[in-house]
């Protein structure tokens, strides 16, 4: 089949490389422009444009696909079938009609749990076990199409976002080129989604990363490894004789208690582990503000600091 790929994450990076080794045509890739990035603020391409370039395959930088620019590249490109893999566009109705096979999309979570544009870290936020992919058709309401493949994936106590992201990132090549060869044969097999099982898993932002140290141990560091590599977790550490406060980025943690409750939630103890309001935790790497990632003995040594001392939650303009 004649494939068009709608993408700009590196989420599908092993999808095209499949894509590119199948019996299948990979025709042309469509992407965002390229963005302003860095202190000289030169335009840099994202990881899909890249990967088109080196591999010599066509590709078109759209801001908005569903303008009459890209409905007309859609109908003159006359693919069989649209892949949309981490594009981060609704696309429309008129669009996903073009291809004679439809269009599909890899989504990094097992519908229709965690509908919505962070699956991955929400998994692991909220502590699950298991996650995978789908595949599923474009709809028009967010993530809600019919679903064509499903595969799982064990989430491990110390997976962050980013090891999963690439897990599932590879996971997922292999399922998608044989869904699309049932799709060419004309076996694929299409499962409405049990609407009354869905979740959401919306956006990230730098204040979802702000830790409060009431909560358990066990929470705090699933929210460690969620929202790492990115938007990171957060805490501001403060000497507690002379009251200075820093600013720091929480890398890696371990859980070392989970059932003893605590009063003073946040302090340092003997072990030099921090007191959650449920168990402690180990801090093994942060990030002070304006510095660089250390473990946390170094930390605390270069600051004379260690019992006693404290962390609380960010400021919420920090």
């Amino acid at each position: 089949m004649k494939i068009v790929y709608c993408g700009c994450g590196k989420f599908g990076i092993d999808s095209l490389n499949a894509l590119k080794a199948s019996s299948h045509t990979l025709a042309h890739i469509i992407t965002h422009p390229a963005k302003q990035a860095g202190r000289g603020q030169k335009l840099r391409p994202n990881g899909i444009e890249q990967w088109a370039i080196e591999n010599n395959i066509h590709f078109s930088a759209i801001e908005d696909l569903n303008t009459a620019t890209g409905v007309e590249l859609l109908k003159k490109l006359a693919p069989d079938l649209l892949v949309v893999i981490a594009f981060g566009q609704k696309i429309s109705q008129e669009i996903i009609n073009i291809p004679s096979k439809g269009a599909i999309n890899v989504h990094g979570s097992l519908l229709p749990k965690y509908r919505g544009a962070a699956p991955i870290n929400w998994a692991i936020i909220n502590g699950d076990k298991i996650t995978g992919i789908s595949i599923i058709t474009l709809a028009q309401t967010m993530d809600a199409g019919e679903i064509l493949a499903t595969a799982e994936l064990k989430i491990a106590e110390d997976d962050t976002a980013g090891d999963i992201h690439d897990a599932l990132a590879k996971l997922a090549a292999p399922v998608l080129i044989d869904t699309i060869d049932k799709i060419a044969k004309g076996t694929a097999e299409y499962k409405k989604q049990d609407n009354s099982k869905t979740s959401k898993a919306p956006k990230l932002s730098k204040s979802i990363g702000f830790l409060d140290f009431a909560d358990s141990a066990q929470n705090i560091h699933n929210k460690v490894r969620g929202l790492c590599p990115w938007p990171g977790a957060s805490a501001s550490f403060v000497n507690a004789q002379t009251g200075k406060k820093i600013d720091t980025l929480i890398a890696k943690t371990q859980v070392v208690s989970a059932d003893d409750e605590n009063e003073k939630f946040g302090t340092i103890d003997e072990d030099l582990n921090i007191l959650c309001g449920t168990g402690s935790l180990k801090i093994l790497e942060l990030k002070p503000q304006g510095g660089k990632i250390m473990d946390f003995k170094s930390f605390l040594n270069g600051r004379g600091s260690g019992k006693g001392d404290y962390f609380t939650m960010p400021e919420i303009d920090a």
